[in-house]
């Protein structure tokens, strides 16, 4: 009891901290916007830059502008942990100070921070209250990076209790909504971070990714991020919800609300030598790449869903998953996306084809035992009695818990009873590994790891792809109601965990929007075979999918590169952002001859 109360009071002075820090900020961040402001927020990074560098632009007019914009999108979705918007004043006072012929790569560029990067005299909770009131004694070496290279840090980010979430909830923040629909979650633990993004009360985010918690709120909220491979972008600092875990390592990355900026910021960082501040660091320089200007024809490989690599040529409406040996196919929505971008690229002059790697169930499989090896013990430990998690990882305690006998005999059942014969097979393969592992059961695992990244290189190799298209997520979005994520359970991070397993770089880039007229499920959908021959969980995801309540929501796709190839993904992603330009503008010029008038759906910011 005495563990709850000092839980609910650290809550409320939480609470209290940023309610007082608000209410003192200076009254000029809560006026209305001003033509410079406007004028601001429609640079790019890198013109940003140069006009701080130029002096035409004040680095201090910069943090009113994207102050202003924070403030404003933290009213709406409640998306900040902390605001230091005076120690950012001081910052910007001494770039316009600076008379160096030649500033910060990233000067005056505004850089918020989710809340699980140490930065000095600041909190790093993690969503826990345990950690609250313990500011942090010094920064992250990204933190320093960011600030030599002239960078604004001016708030932290809200994010779910232990990160490992798909609605982004917490008692010390509260819940933080999805800036297209307050209905939806703006996805995974760098949720707040996306959500300010998206209201642009940022240029750059910096989160964490572990299981896709950079690239699920970027294909929930229309933003762009590249995971890298770990050791390229710096990472010591950086609070790991799984503290130790080396096996499937939690890497920091960047979010933007523009492909361009995205890169801008990703070279820029690199530019600073992340090495010689982050022992983690790889001394890798950035090697810029452009395939729209080569010319060059690429090849992509396809995984339509986690089971199948079948592009979709029939009605994405209705997956055919009478051959499915993955665990979660696609909605509708998603399925389009994935198949506009393929169809896209085909149009002009690229090599489409099904890319069949190595099970990928086989490689969730592995990675789950390596990621809760401990039985979720590390990820809890900072738990205050009565604390919110998200049930999706109460679930898997809660598996983690059983009698390994009892899940063998459950999985048995699952094989045995579950009808049509057969359908629960890979839902039943997982249940019965969810169990904590001995030192020796997981070298062993490091071992089977490291042979599945070698078969998934042989694939890639054979096959001569440059890169891999797939989704981000089974769904466009999930509901901020916690029970959303306890039917979807934390397997349905499958199509973004793989690739943590793996330790490719992997990007997410918006495409188009939920659409209720091209999207709905059929009425007797799950009176057919497709639904009917799902596993318990596909259908538990299957059945939160409403087009028409998540009729305008982003809809992205993920591009996956190998290991270090994080300038080859953001290549492709323009790329693709080139094919469907193409396609929109043929699309729009046939729909004026025939006066029809058609509108695109391709995804286009929304201003809030």
């Amino acid at each position: 009891m005495s563990s709850y109360l000092h839980h609910r009071r650290t809550c409320a002075q939480k609470h209290a901290q940023l309610h007082d820090t608000l209410a003192r900020i200076p009254a000029a961040y809560t006026e209305p916007p001003t033509d410079t402001d406007t004028k601001i927020l429609a640079l790019s990074l890198q013109q940003l830059v140069t006009a701080c560098a130029d002096k035409s632009v004040a680095p201090s007019d910069v943090l009113e502008a994207y102050g202003k914009r924070a403030l404003a999108a933290h009213a709406a979705t409640n998306c900040l942990a902390d605001v230091f918007l005076l120690e950012a004043e001081r910052a910007a006072s001494l770039l316009e100070e600076d008379d160096k012929s030649r500033p910060g790569p990233l000067a005056g560029v505004p850089v918020s921070i989710k809340d699980c990067i140490d930065i000095e005299g600041h909190d790093t909770t993690l969503g826990f209250s345990a950690n609250a009131g313990k500011p942090a004694h010094a920064s992250a070496p990204l933190v320093r990076l960011l600030r030599d290279a002239g960078a604004l840090l001016y708030v932290k980010t809200a994010l779910p209790t232990a990160c490992l979430s798909f609605e982004c909830s917490s008692d010390l923040f509260g819940v933080t909504t999805n800036p297209y629909n307050p209905a939806f979650s703006p996805g995974a633990s760098t949720g707040g971070g996306a959500a300010l993004l998206a209201w642009q009360g940022s240029m750059i985010e910096v989160g964490t990714d572990i299981g896709g918690s950079t690239r699920y709120p970027s294909a929930h909220c229309g933003l762009y991020a590249v995971k890298g491979t770990s050791g390229r972008f710096p990472s010591s600092g950086c609070v790991s919800c799984t503290p130790g875990l080396e096996a499937v390592p939690t890497v920091t990355s960047p979010l933007a609300r523009t492909l361009d900026d995205l890169e801008e910021f990703w070279g820029r960082v690199v530019e600073m030598r992340p090495w010689e501040y982050d022992h983690t660091c790889a001394p890798i320089p950035w090697s810029r790449v452009d395939y729209i200007g080569s010319g060059k024809k690429l090849k992509f490989g396809v995984i339509m869903d986690d089971g199948r690599c079948d592009l979709v040529q029939i009605d994405a409406r209705v997956p055919e998953v009478e051959k499915l040996l993955g665990v979660i196919p696609p909605t509708p929505a998603v399925a389009r996306a994935l198949s506009e971008v393929a169809d896209a690229l085909r149009e002009q002059g690229h090599e489409v084809v099904p890319f069949s790697p190595p099970s990928p169930l086989e490689g969730l499989k592995i990675g789950y035992q390596l990621m809760f090896s401990d039985g979720a013990a590390s990820i809890l430990e900072p738990r205050s009695s009565g604390e919110f998690v998200s049930p999706a990882l109460l679930t898997v305690r809660f598996i983690l818990r059983l009698p390994l006998w009892f899940k063998k005999l459950q999985a048995t059942f699952l094989r045995w009873f579950s009808r049509p014969w057969g359908r629960n097979d890979s839902w039943a393969s997982l249940v019965e590994i969810f169990h904590p592992r001995t030192a020796l059961e997981e070298r062993k695992l490091i071992v089977e790891r490291d042979a599945y990244r070698q078969a998934w290189h042989e694939a890639w190799h054979r096959e001569e792809l440059d890169l891999v298209l797939t989704v981000p997520h089974a769904l466009p979005a999930i509901s901020k109601d916690p029970a959303a994520s306890s039917k979807a359970t934390l397997v349905a991070a499958n199509y973004a965990f793989l690739y943590n397993v793996l330790d490719c770089a992997a990007g997410v880039m918006p495409v188009t929007y939920v659409d209720r007229g091209q999207d709905s499920l059929p009425q007797d959908f799950k009176q057919g075979t497709a639904y009917t021959n799902m596993n318990d969980v596909a259908r538990a995801v299957h059945d939160l999918y409403d087009a028409d309540a998540m009729h305008g929501l982003p809809v992205g796709v993920q591009v996956v590169g190998g290991r270090f190839q994080e300038e080859n993904v953001i290549a492709g992603m323009k790329l693709i952002e080139h094919a469907l330009g193409a396609r929109t503008a043929s699309d729009l010029s046939d729909s004026a001859r025939q006066g029809s008038g058609g509108a695109s759906l391709r995804f286009v910011p929304r201003e809030f």
